[in-house]
């Protein structure tokens, strides 16, 4: 039987086992979330498919290490909330364990004179707390979140939809079919009716989607807590200041998602992030999807333009028809193909992809909570529940990126820390907690040495930073895993250290991730997909690029 895919090329498909049972109508390389949610889908639709992990576990950078004795540890992500609600229903991961515990406060930011900002879930608790600041910002805050939301009301459809190829690139860049041409068509009207559903907020919504977070939030506020606090969530991740465009887009995903059971409730995986990989990696072996953990792939092996499996680090080749690739644009076309497999153009733009990053991840064990002097507290208190900020100003922010742009870790740096265990007593030895701390900014390239000579000395300096708000801290350590940009890029396989597989820069998104003209989850290669970050809609726990490459793929079939 024959197939005609949308980039033009003819390609066999059935689905006939081979001798010695390493055919599969499809192979994926990574067992993150996207990875798995991928698989599951295809294997729900009839399809056999295998999952290559490299690590020896799943996750990506959502999983749960138990790093020492009784803590389980989420190494790199640590909160949920944009996961779509229906790949949870799709795929009944509730039934398979997944538990989500929201978290209220979400949010407490102390400030060097002994006050503190607290940010509930409760509108009028929340304006009460800003009065203490301003009663300006406090009436206007409300105000402020309803503009949020309609403008994510309107953006979140587009995020859990395969994205279109609407420029008019060169046909020699790729032959697109009549069928995919409507449904592109269709896929830009229907953008065009939702955005036109914003009215009068349309200005605002487009400042929001390209412009800086710095601006924006200091027009609508005046008190420096609330201004660091909501501008600190639009850089977590980047390697960005708050004035640079496209900072502003990350403001809206506060009040995205619905994985917590509520719109823009984030929450806590029970049992650590991997709890997530759990539930999908149940539902895969309901659909009898093969998972092989500590397997490594050196190849994709391709054949006259189509891919045809995968060859492994040992030497074992597994074949298949299709191969989706959950890992970054960089491994997956720079590492695992020649060069003269993919035409010039293409691999170019691939080569110019924006990879840029400055986070670290510190992961502490604590024998007791950080007592914070703004809030003195005996034992786990409301404010250790969501994201502790140390970012007391928005020149705070501004001057630690100011350190990182030059190559140097900031020395007063930005800490946006959890405590999954005050709402989560599964993770820790009773009375003991896990405290992550995720850092901006420590630039991947340094100016001078390099960060496995550094990386413990930045730590020092963080915990330090962090008792001048909390003295006890550094006395309460236990443990302590220090992950360096350099260390997240050797440890979860992703380019510069980068947790997005990309930085998710205006230019770098929607119809032109990974590059224009391939935003579709395809690539130049029959049969070779993507169905990671590196594709639409980019990082973040949401699942959404695994969903949409396999509604692609099984199109394809």
């Amino acid at each position: 039987m024959l197939g005609v895919i949308d980039n033009g090329t003819i390609s066999p498909l059935g689905g006939a086992a081979m001798a010695g049972g390493k055919y599969y109508d499809c192979v994926i390389i990574g067992g993150g979330h996207n990875g798995l949610v991928t698989a599951a889908y295809l294997a729900k639709a009839g399809k056999k498919v295998c999952v290559l992990e490299r690590r020896h576990v799943l996750g990506g950078c959502s999983t749960t290490e138990e790093l020492w004795p009784g803590f389980k540890v989420s190494t790199a992500a640590y909160v949920i909330s944009l996961f779509l609600p229906e790949i949870i229903r799709d795929l009944q991961l509730k039934s398979h364990g997944l538990a989500i515990l929201p978290r209220d406060p979400s949010s407490f930011t102390p400030t060097p004179d002994g006050q503190s900002l607290l940010l509930r879930h409760d509108e009028l608790a929340t304006q009460k707390e800003i009065s203490k600041f301003s009663q300006r910002d406090a009436e206007r805050y409300p105000q402020y979140n309803a503009l949020l939301e309609r403008v994510a009301k309107v953006i979140e459809p587009l995020l859990s939809r395969t994205a279109p190829d609407p420029l008019p690139m060169p046909k020699s860049w790729r032959k697109i079919g009549v069928s995919k041409r409507l449904r592109d068509a269709s896929r830009l009207w229907d953008m065009y009716s939702e955005l036109g559903k914003l009215g009068t907020d349309m200005p605002a919504a487009l400042e929001l989607l390209t412009g800086a977070a710095r601006p924006i939030v200091e027009r609508w506020f005046e008190s420096e807590p609330l201004r660091a606090t909501l501008a600190t969530d639009a850089i977590i991740g980047a390697f960005a200041s708050i004035s640079a465009p496209g900072t502003a887009y990350v403001l809206m995903h506060h009040v995205m998602g619905e994985a917590g059971g509520k719109r823009g409730v984030w929450g806590y995986v029970r049992g650590g992030m991997g709890g997530l990989a759990t539930a999908l990696e149940k539902a895969c072996q309901q659909y009898r999807v093969d998972i092989r953990r500590e397997t490594s792939v050196s190849r994709i092996l391709v054949d006259k333009g189509k891919v045809h499996g995968v060859q492994l680090a040992g030497g074992e080749t597994i074949e298949a028809e299709f191969v989706g690739s959950s890992i970054d644009a960089h491994w997956t076309f720079e590492k695992f193909l020649d060069p003269d497999q993919l035409p010039p153009e293409f691999l170019t733009a691939i080569q110019n992809i924006d990879y840029a990053s400055a986070s670290a991840k510190i992961n502490l064990a604590l024998s007791e909570p950080p007592n914070f002097t703004a809030v003195p507290s005996t034992g786990v208190a409301e404010h250790h529940h969501g994201t502790m900020h140390i970012s007391p100003d928005i020149d705070y922010l501004e001057l630690a990126y100011d350190d990182a742009k030059y190559g140097r870790p900031s020395a007063n740096p930005i800490l946006e820390m959890t405590m999954p265990t005050s709402v989560d007593d599964s993770i820790a030895p009773e009375g003991q907690h896990i405290l992550s701390m995720f850092v901006q900014y420590a630039p991947y390239k340094l100016r001078e040495g390099s960060w496995d000579d550094i990386k413990e000395k930045f730590a020092d300096r963080c915990v330090e930073v962090l008792a001048q708000y909390a003295p006890n801290v550094p006395g309460s350590v236990l443990h302590r895993q220090v992950l360096s940009p350099l260390d997240l890029e050797r440890t979860f396989g992703i380019t510069g250290g980068n947790i997005m597989q990309g930085a998710m820069n205006f230019n770098q998104l929607f119809v032109t991730r990974p590059v224009p003209g391939w935003a579709d989850h395809r690539t130049p290669i029959a049969g070779l997909y993507l169905c990671g970050a590196a594709s639409h809609p980019g990082g973040g726990v949401m699942g959404a690029a695994g969903k949409n490459a396999a509604t692609e793929m099984l199109r394809d079939y």
